[in-house]
């Protein structure tokens, strides 16, 4: 009798481990075709020789990708010196004013973290296919009386990033295949919650830029819960993030 028993809870625990492998494998299924769709919408095979520039905050930005080769860049000037960042496959280096710079480990990473993200930001979707993301389907809601696509997207920690723990989420245009609105928490600095809408949307030889207005939520919201507060105007709006004067340098 003990023994029927003990085979009876084996068969159930593993019933509902492959119930919830299933659940799981159907979620990225489904994500990796609005992921699909939601590319192809903003710019597609385009990214994969795309080199362009454009103006954030005052600085000079390119990015230049040939397939997984990569090559970005920052530039501006302070106190009259020129400094220039160049983040590739190899890694990241400083020169100012044309003279190489010894980078400390923690300045790589503060270096190569921001750079990294003013280009995810600017190149979305395209940087979502990237080896260390993983993502799940959310599935359906609506924003403003718009049907919208939900993708949750997270990192491994291996090639993820000194913010491989962050968490992001997406909603996607149903009609357009578009991404109008973001968030993100993070833990760092004791940790944030934002939110993202798009605005000046424009296509530039073939592939979509945006801007966007960036809002604040207590540190602690769970982001599905976002879109609900946005409508309700409970968000604490921050800034908003321009990409200007873009340019297809090809």
């Amino acid at each position: 009798m003990k023994f029927i028993f003990t085979l009876s809870i084996f068969a159930i625990t593993l019933f509902s481990s492959c119930t919830l492998l299933d659940s799981a494998n159907r979620s990225k299924s489904e994500a990796d075709k609005i992921l699909s769709k939601t590319i192809k919408a903003h710019g597609g095979k385009k990214y994969d020789k795309a080199h362009y520039e454009f103006v954030f905050r005052k600085k000079k930005y390119t990015f230049k990708n040939e397939g997984q080769k990569y090559k970005y860049t920052s530039s501006s000037t302070k106190d009259g010196q020129k400094i220039i960042d160049v983040l590739n496959n190899d890694g990241i280096n400083r020169t100012i004013d044309g003279k190489a710079i010894a980078l400390s480990e923690k300045q790589i990473r503060g270096y190569t973290g921001s750079l990294n993200s003013v280009i995810y930001f600017a190149t979305l979707p395209h940087k979502l296919l990237d080896p260390a993301v993983n993502k799940s389907y959310k599935g359906i809601t609506n924003i403003n009386g718009q049907v919208y696509q939900v993708l949750h997207i997270y990192f491994n920690e291996e090639n993820g990033g000194v913010d491989h723990d962050d968490n992001f989420y997406y909603w996607i245009n149903a009609k357009t295949n578009r991404i109008d609105y973001l968030a993100y928490d993070y833990k760092v600095n004791n940790g944030g919650v934002r939110f993202r809408s798009a605005y000046n949307t424009r296509i530039v030889d073939g592939i979509l830029f945006q801007d966007y207005v960036n809002y604040k939520a207590p540190v602690g919201t769970a982001l599905k819960d976002l879109p609900a507060l946005f409508e309700k105007n409970e968000l604490k709006k921050l800034s908003v993030i321009e990409t200007e004067n873009i340019v297809n340098l090809k």
